[in-house]
């Protein structure tokens, strides 16, 4: 088996630092996704805020891919966490001067302001998780970089973890105010942390007619140019569309079995599976081909997604929902990996903001279009429609089944379509573009700093 080496040290710094920043981040965004439905009551004011919040991380995506390319790495995960900061600390002063009453208002200026305030800090916490995987392949030697992989979905896994228990808690004791404290503190630490890690910043020649821009053109001329990876990029964004679902649907179905209770805990426990997954992929690595890897973990991911809303179960829904985070990590890691060895080193940080750019963007568009469908059409199809009446003495009836119904069919097609792909010309190119003729994605020299 092969270690984890090269800047090993390094990589375990940078690792930690990111899992700390990361979970002040998350915890900030459920937070105040709580404590605004808490304050104003209002369902219109927290939807809101989710899909603000999607469209601009979306939106920023290239941008900050852009800034990662042509500034060194660690500079850029310092300006990330001191702009998060700095937000974060106008927030707090906005929370403390503010009378209370203001933000029970969903249509108060000061409440948006303040939202608005620390959604940008979150938001520019995106810029760690692009500049990472490029520092991966930096810091971590090729043959180990699956690996590698696998310990950043881990820390993600366990940000998520720590993120759903901690958060409402801290919004139930004081508010905001325990929330952006500690919020402050921790982004202190870590500024001064990353000050004493030694990070290799590789000089890379910024090519004759580019300017430090964002280039659009130029970052989809890349990506077009590696055979089948426009392919790939599609496909993660198609499985995002109908990952939608999950967004929109995942919580009403899941307390339609459980109490609001038991259902935080259930997530408690089920983003071990993150965890454990990440972990796994860490000790075993992937495969010689992470291409087919992937595409064969989302044929297991459609298949749990189709089977466990068959019956009206908690316990078939828990297992089935722990395989499936149980291999995300292994398509997160392949998704890396691949995109490390085909994409060249000087382009990585606008192409992993490419990817999600795009990739985020769908998500949103199924989450606002299938609620009003699942609504209006499918639960009334399965309570006393057409459906009760022709599947209804077997697969049951009501609006759960409605939204088990939604998830069976969205399982249906994302099984159809990942089958598809196997089969595809695109998968054959870029699989022989990885396991035959990579483009050299290695910086030539590097100086620490």
């Amino acid at each position: 088996m092969t270690a984890i080496t090269g800047h090993r040290r390094t990589f375990f710094h940078l690792l930690v630092s990111t899992l700390l920043v990361s979970v002040v981040n998350y915890t900030v965004w459920f937070a105040v996704t709580f404590w605004v439905y808490l304050q104003t009551r209002s369902v219109f004011a927290t939807g809101l805020v989710a899909a603000v919040f999607l469209v601009l991380t979306a939106l920023t995506g290239i941008w900050f891919g852009s800034l990662v390319d042509h500034h060194a790495k660690k500079t850029m995960m310092q300006v990330s966490a001191a702009v998060s900061f700095l937000l974060y600390a106008a927030a707090f002063a906005v929370y403390l001067v503010t009378p209370a009453a203001s933000f029970t208002d969903a249509g108060s200026v000061v409440l948006w302001a303040f939202v608005l305030l620390l959604m940008v800090g979150v938001i520019a916490g995106s810029i760690r998780t692009i500049a990472l995987p490029t520092l991966v392949t930096v810091l971590i030697d090729e043959d180990a970089r699956d690996r590698a992989n696998g310990l950043v979905g881990t820390t993600s896994g366990t940000s998520f973890l720590v993120t759903s228990v901690i958060s409402g808690i801290l919004v139930g004791i004081d508010g905001m105010f325990w929330v952006l404290l500690p919020a402050l503190v921790v982004l202190a630490l870590a500024l001064a942390h990353l000050a004493f890690v030694p990070v290799p910043a590789p000089a890379v020649a910024v090519p004759d007619g580019e300017e430090r821009r964002v280039d659009l053109r130029g970052t989809i001329r890349v990506v077009a140019e590696v055979p089948g990876l426009p392919a790939l990029i599609a496909f993660s964004a198609f499985n995002n569309l109908l990952g939608g679902v999950f967004m929109a649907l995942l919580d009403a179905y899941g307390l339609s079995l459980v109490s609001v209770q038991a259902w935080g805990l259930l997530w408690g426990v089920l983003s071990t599976g993150f965890i454990v997954g990440g972990l796994i992929v860490a000790r075993t690595g992937l495969s010689r081909n992470p291409v087919r890897l992937l595409l064969l973990v989302n044929v297991a991911l459609w298949i749990v997604t189709l089977v466990f809303p068959l019956r009206s179960s908690v316990w078939l829904m828990a297992a089935g929902l722990y395989v499936y985070m149980l291999a995300v990590p292994f398509a997160e890691a392949a998704e890396q990996t691949i995109l490390q060895k085909v994409v060249p080193y000087e382009r990585q940080g606008r192409v992993f903001g490419f990817a999600q750019s795009v990739e985020q963007a769908a998500s949103p568009l199924t989450a606002f279009l299938i609620a009003p469908v699942a609504q209006f059409v499918v639960i009334p199809f399965m309570t006393d429609g057409a459906g009760a009446r022709t599947i209804g003495s077997w697969f049951g009836t009501g609006a759960d089944r409605g939204l088990a119904l939604v998830f069976v069919l969205t399982g249906v097609i994302g099984l159809i379509a990942t089958l598809a792909a196997l089969g595809s010309r695109p998968y054959r190119r870029l699989s022989t573009r990885y396991t035959q003729n990579p483009v050299p994605a290695e910086p030539a020299t590097a100086v620490t700093g």
